[in-house]
């Protein structure tokens, strides 16, 4: 169903177009460890490196096997097949960097990045640091969001001088895709500039709304939030990141993003906003109940200039974008894996999975980017 709106498209994700008419790759998956050249913000996370998921297409006697998410004797999600450390096939292919949602990690984002593979894509997701779930928590990680860009940047610095996949990769042709805290990163890696101080005088605003409130892995961020500028008195790290807070984090390198529900929108004045040059396409559930699209995806739309609004019909909500849930975790993550009836996730994923490529496909030609004004080139390593 289309609605006569500029920008704005609804779709009913149970009826899936074949937007997919080349063969598919088999996959291979592999991972790294990528290490920024110090002083970096670790935002007070223990592993000081950039652990990266990375799926590509592989040679076609690769062996895939199921991917899960959890315990091993008990995943809780699964994200699909692929084959760890299997050749990868020949050719050189676009890069797409993918960026998890609060408390996520990379390998949530499989369900996209195995699908990018599939299509010719080299997709690599990153684990924030002190923002995912493969070890504690830090205020830090989910409270400096603007770092998360500079940790996609690095890893396309790595991913090009990596001495398996840098061959691999076409540099002229690189992207990247977020789910929720992750759409806020790739609104700030196309350039979007945010700003705290506009976040908290919408929240103290009668047009407050669900964007004020904390997320349930980390109840206790407002406050966090609010004392931040306290908190860089006593923290050098935190000091040096705030000085960035309201600097351009466009890595001009990335041609296209592609945000899914994406949040945060109030953090964004319009003016933050309306000099994005890159490329936006944002997909959100119409019903989302975690991230408002009113004031977020429906925001971001608004002021971006020539961006795309994709809304999903049929009771679509935030979570129908993680991973797909395994029985185990039904029962141990209810408020995770439990949508509305007649919801089918894995559809769920597979259009927006075929948005994403159609997208792409798009804005990855081989021509020479326009680069909007201010544009800052990042060096390449290597």
């Amino acid at each position: 169903m289309q609605i006569a709106k500029p920008a704005l498209i609804a779709i009913f994700v149970f009826s899936i177009p074949q937007l997919w008419a080349r063969a598919p790759f088999k996959v291979g998956s592999a991972q790294r460890a990528f290490v920024p050249a110090e002083p970096y913000c670790w935002r007070g996370a223990k592993t000081h490196a950039l652990l990266t998921t990375v799926w590509y297409p592989a040679d076609s006697a690769a062996i895939e096997r199921p991917e899960v998410v959890g315990p091993a004797n008990a995943p809780q999600f699964t994200v699909g097949t692929a084959a760890p450390g299997a050749k990868a096939a020949a050719g050189r292919f676009p890069l797409i960097v993918l960026s998890h949602g609060t408390g996520g990690s990379a390998l949530m984002m499989g369900w996209l990045g195995i699908a990018l593979a599939q299509r010719g894509y080299i997709a690599a997701a990153v684990n924030h640091p002190g923002n995912n779930a493969l070890e504690d928590y830090t205020p830090a990680g989910f409270t400096l969001w603007w770092e998360r860009a500079k940790d996609l940047s690095e890893v396309i610095d790595h991913m090009l001088a990596d001495p398996d996949f840098g061959a691999r990769i076409d540099s002229q042709r690189i992207a990247a895709a977020g789910f929720s805290l992750g759409g806020y990163t790739m609104i700030e890696i196309a350039g979007g500039i945010s700003d705290r101080a506009a976040l908290q005088e919408f929240c103290k605003s009668a047009a407050a709304d669900g964007s004020c409130k904390a997320p349930p892995e980390f109840p206790h961020l407002v406050d966090y939030v609010n004392r931040l500028d306290e908190t860089a008195k006593h923290d050098p790290e935190i000091a040096a990141s705030l000085r960035r807070e309201k600097e351009s984090h466009l890595d001009a390198r990335v041609r296209a993003v592609f945000a899914i529900a994406p949040a945060l929108g109030p953090a964004f004045p319009p003016e933050g906003l309306k000099k994005i040059a890159t490329p936006v396409e944002i997909v959100a559930g119409r019903d989302d109940d975690q991230v408002p699209i009113a004031s977020s995806a429906r925001y971001f739309a608004a002021h971006i200039p020539g961006s795309k609004l994709v809304l999903l019909e049929g009771g679509v909500r935030h979570y129908e974008f993680l991973a797909s849930c395994t029985a185990a975790g039904r029962q141990t993550l209810p408020q995770l894996c439990t949508g509305k009836p007649g919801v089918n996730r894995d559809a769920v994923h597979r259009r927006t999975a075929a948005m994403a490529v159609a997208f792409f496909d798009t804005h990855l030609t081989r021509r020479e980017p326009t680069r909007g004004a201010g544009a800052r080139r990042r060096p390449r390593r290597g």
